[in-house]
């Protein structure tokens, strides 16, 4: 069974990427890209549509600060998601 590519357009270049959850209504997924000479980190998430897979969110990260910055405000908020609060 070949894996499904992924439904980006072909103006972008896709460099890497990995799932993160799929099933037969959604699918999500990190993917470097590179478009007009510059590379950036897409969260995506897609819905399926009939026999199409359309975009429903799209997170993109273009440098190292960004990330750290949000990697920082997200591992601060970690500690609810266990306590429930």
């Amino acid at each position: 069974m070949s894996e499904e590519k992924l439904p980006l357009s072909e103006f972008y270049k896709i460099i890497s990427y990995k799932n993160i959850y799929k099933s037969d209504k959604w699918w999500e997924a990190i993917v470097l890209t590179e478009a007009f000479g510059k590379k950036s980190i897409n969260f995506y998430l897609w819905v399926k549509m009939g026999d199409m897979w359309k975009r429903k969110h799209k997170f993109v990260v273009r440098d190292s600060a960004e990330w750290l910055q949000i990697k920082s405000t997200v591992e601060s908020m970690l500690s609810t998601l266990s306590s429930g609060k």
